[in-house]
């Protein structure tokens, strides 16, 4: 663990792993809260639900790489007082709105999401030397875990015990709270050196090789087997009648995933991210074999979960190596457009597999969509031997 002790040891780091995990609180639990406004709080269903909830996923994926051009031609402050007024905005009137009037501004509220996680990963790059990168993108991931396993629990507390329009005035306070302690504690997204010596624009065609498209797909393909085994876990509990269990799957996958993630980046060399990608959806496709009992499922699904934190991580460190620092911020909001892009194909594709077959297909439906995009992706260059990147160099 001397590579943890290091990196947490650096100047402002711990700090930046907690404000990071408090800043990454209303992201987690958006989702949520949305749907139970609408289906319960509104009345209107679930699939008037997944409607917003689309809708809003399309202004995410667009407006995570234009938010990242803000913070490389701005800086990080103006970008932060954009996206916290115009997100705060949507939640604090949500449960004023009419459905039509909800749906149409679902669009401009997911545009406008205050992009912690691309702050992060900036702030990394910027404070971590090269070769800590991987161990602190692997912290990353852990506390995108954790995040996880609070954030949607407090939601669904929240939204059943009080009401869904108290649930969506927390994430609007929370998004307000988040945005000025960013906006106070202002991460630099640029290192010293590259101040100085990265700020000219690059033109998009020369770091935006088929090498850098590789990594966007990694990271959409690791989202879409994690979206995918999901939605399959839940209908695979359900056929065993047993999805009072699912908190309990839960905690154990993420649990394996952050194990996973310690590991990754504890190690000196670790394993490629193509070959990370190959072995998430290699270990998901025999877990339908297993699923006749919570407890049997649960112990299935930890060899691929141990995987997903790693590759999420390697996935981040590809692109902070490969992005020149003055294009930084539309790289990583180009991966967080690949996330969202994954999350928002893998449930709706192989919830409709399970839907017109059986949970054991729809794990092997989402093992076998990581496997092809591991392949596509070592096609494409990336997972092989690099070149110097663009972005190379470290603090003198």
């Amino acid at each position: 663990m001397r590579s943890y002790r290091r990196m947490l040891g650096l100047p402002g780091m711990r700090t930046l792993m907690i404000l990071m995990l408090f800043a990454r609180l209303p992201a987690s639990a958006a989702g949520m809260v949305l749907t139970l406004h609408v289906a319960v709080g509104m009345k209107r269903g679930y699939g008037a639900a997944g409607l917003v909830g689309g809708v809003a996923t399309v202004g995410i994926a667009l407006g995570a790489p234009v938010m990242g051009r803000v913070v490389d031609r701005y800086g990080l402050r103006p970008m932060l007082v954009l996206t916290t007024v115009g997100e705060a905005a949507f939640w604090l009137t949500a449960r004023h709105m009419s459905y039509p009037v909800l749906l149409a501004c679902a669009f401009a509220g997911g545009f406008l999401v205050l992009p912690a996680m691309s702050i992060g990963r900036q702030a990394i790059a910027a404070l971590v030397p090269v070769d800590l990168r991987r161990t602190a993108y692997s912290l990353d991931s852990v506390s995108v875990e954790l995040t996880y396993m609070v954030g949607p629990a407090m939601a669904v507390l929240l939204a059943t015990q009080v009401s869904t329009g108290v649930a969506t005035i927390g994430v609007g306070g929370t998004v307000v709270a988040a945005g000025v302690a960013l906006f106070v504690v202002n991460p630099r997204v640029r290192a010293a050196h590259e101040q100085a010596h990265g700020s000219e624009r690059i033109p998009r065609r020369e770091w935006l090789t088929a090498r850098m498209v590789g990594v966007y797909a990694v990271g959409a393909g690791a989202v879409f087997v994690l979206a995918g085994t999901d939605v399959t876990m839940v209908a695979a509990l359900r056929a065993a009648d047993q999805l009072d269990w699912t908190g309990a799957v839960v905690a154990v996958i993420c649990v394996a995933s952050a194990a996973g993630g310690l590991v990754h980046g504890a190690v000196q060399r670790s394993l490629p991210q193509v070959t990370l990608m190959a072995l998430l959806g290699l270990l998901v496709i025999p877990v339908g074999l297993f699923a006749g009992q919570w407890w049997m499922l649960a112990l299935a699904l930890v060899p691929s979960s141990a995987m997903c934190a790693p590759t999420v991580a390697a996935t981040g460190e590809e692109v902070s190596r490969l992005a020149p620092p003055s294009m930084r911020g539309e790289a990583t909001g180009l991966q967080s457009s690949a996330f969202t892009l994954g999350a928002a194909t893998g449930s709706p594709l192989v919830g409709f597999v399970v839907d017109h077959s059986s949970a054991a297909w729809g794990f092997a439906v989402a093992g076998i969509g990581g496997v092809l995009v591991a392949g596509a992706a070592w096609a494409l260059g990336a997972g092989r031997t690099a070149r110097t990147p663009i972005s190379a160099g470290s603090p003198s």
